[in-house]
C-alpha cells in the first residue's frame, strides 16, 4: 500500500510503499477513502507532541470500508476512526466513565498507524459507523474537529453568549452546533485575518474580530481551539463572572503570566482531553440532525505535506482532506 511516513520529528513526510496491515485479534483492516488532517498531526510532525511511534503513519479522522467481516461490522460497512484507539478498560478513569483519561491510552496516528494510507487496522471497539447523508470527505472531520469540538462545547455549559478563540477545522462546526442549541456566537481571530472572520459570520456568528481586543460585550463562556497561549487571559478577561474558558487543543504555547484578578469572580479555566466513545456516539447522532456541514479543501495522498503546511499557516477554510 502506499503511506505518508514520519520517520523522524522535524522532517517531511515520505510517500513509502508498505506491506499491507494484518488485523490482529478483536482488530479490523480498513480500506481507507478519506483522512482529515488535524492540527494534532501537525504538533506531531514538528515535534511538539514528542514521544510517536517511529515510523510513523499519521492520521486520526479516518472514514473507509471494513475488510473482511468481524463481530461489530460487515465486510464493506463504512466506519470511521478517530483519536482514542484503545483503553486498558480497568483503571479507574475508565470504570469511571473517563477513558479519555487513561494513562495506557493509546491513540491512532501517534501510538498506531494511522490514516495517511490506502490501508489501516484499529480495534473494531474503537470504530463507528457513520451517518447517512455526508460523504468521506464531508464525514471525515466529524471525527475529531467535530468530537473534540464537541466536548469543548459540551465542558463550556449552557453559556449563551459563546466566544470562539480560533476560527478554524473544529470552530466552524461547533459554530453550527452552538447556534442550533440557539446561542449566540462571538468568532475572535488574528486582527489581519478577514477571512476566517468572514467565513464566522457567513456560518451565523454575530460577531468577528481580533482575539485580543474587549468583545463587543461580555461572554458566558469562551472555546479556545487556536494553540496560542496569549490567548487564554484574553478569554477570561472577556468572560463575564462565573464565565468558563476551555481549552480545546492538545498543545498550547505557554500561558503568560497574568494576574488573579482575572480568574477571580468564580470564572473556570480548564481543558479538553481527548474524547471517550460516549463522546463519538453522541455527536454523531447529533450531527445529521443539527445539520452540521462541513467544508474542506482536498488533497491527494502524496501532498500531505503541503496540506499540513496550510493548517500550519491557518491558510483553510473549514478542514483540510486527503482522498484516497
Amino acid at each position: 500500500m502506499r503511506a505518508m511516513v514520519l520517520e523522524q520529528p522535524g522532517a517531511a513526510l515520505r510517500l513509502a510503499e508498505l506491506p499491507d496491515p494484518e488485523p490482529g485479534s478483536g482488530e479490523v483492516a480498513i480500506e481507507v477513502h478519506a483522512c482529515a488532517v488535524c492540527r494534532t498531526d501537525l504538533h506531531i510532525v514538528d515535534g511538539e507532541l514528542s514521544e510517536p511511534k517511529l515510523p510513523l503513519v499519521p492520521g486520526h479522522q479516518i472514514v473507509g470500508r471494513v475488510i473482511g467481516n468481524s463481530s461489530r461490522f460487515a465486510s464493506g460497512q463504512r466506519v470511521g476512526v478517530p483519536w482514542l484507539g484503545w483503553t486498558d478498560g480497568d483503571c479507574a478513569y475508565c470504570r469511571s466513565g473517563r477513558e479519555n483519561l487513561c494513562d495506557r491510552a493509546r491513540f491512532t496516528g501517534y501510538d498506531i498507524d494511522g490514516g495517511y494510507a490506502e490501508r489501516t487496522v484499529a480495534d473494531e471497539r474503537f470504530c463507528f459507523p457513520l451517518p447517512d447523508g455526508y460523504e468521506d470527505l464531508q464525514a471525515a472531520p466529524l471525527l475529531c474537529a467535530g468530537l473534540i469540538g464537541h466536548r469543548t462545547l459540551r465542558l463550556a455549559g449552557d453559556a449563551e453568549r459563546l466566544g470562539i478563540y480560533g476560527f478554524g477545522a473544529a470552530a466552524h462546526i461547533v459554530c453550527q452546533v452552538a447556534l442550533h442549541e440557539g446561542r449566540r456566537v462571538f468568532a475572535f481571530t488574528r486582527a489581519d485575518d478577514e477571512a476566517a472572520q468572514a467565513f464566522a459570520l457567513e456560518l451565523g456568528a454575530e460577531f468577528a474580530g481580533d482575539a485580543l481586543a474587549a468583545p463587543p460585550e461580555e461572554l458566558d463562556a469562551a472555546l479556545v481551539f487556536a494553540p496560542v497561549g496569549e490567548l487564554v487571559p484574553a478569554a477570561l478577561k472577556a468572560v463575564a463572572k462565573g464565565g468558563t474558558v476551555v481549552c480545546g487543543g492538545i498543545h498550547m504555547s505557554d500561558i503568560p503570566k497574568m494576574p488573579y484578578e482575572l480568574l477571580w469572580g468564580e470564572r473556570v479555566l480548564r481543558s479538553v482531553a481527548n474524547l471517550t466513545r460516549a463522546d463519538a456516539e453522541e455527536f454523531l447522532e447529533l450531527a445529521p440532525r443539527v445539520p452540521v456541514r462541513t467544508q474542506v479543501e482536498t488533497f491527494p495522498l502524496e501532498e500531505a505535506n503541503e496540506a499540513l503546511d496550510r493548517v500550519r499557516e491557518g491558510n483553510l477554510r473549514g478542514a483540510a482532506v486527503l482522498l484516497l
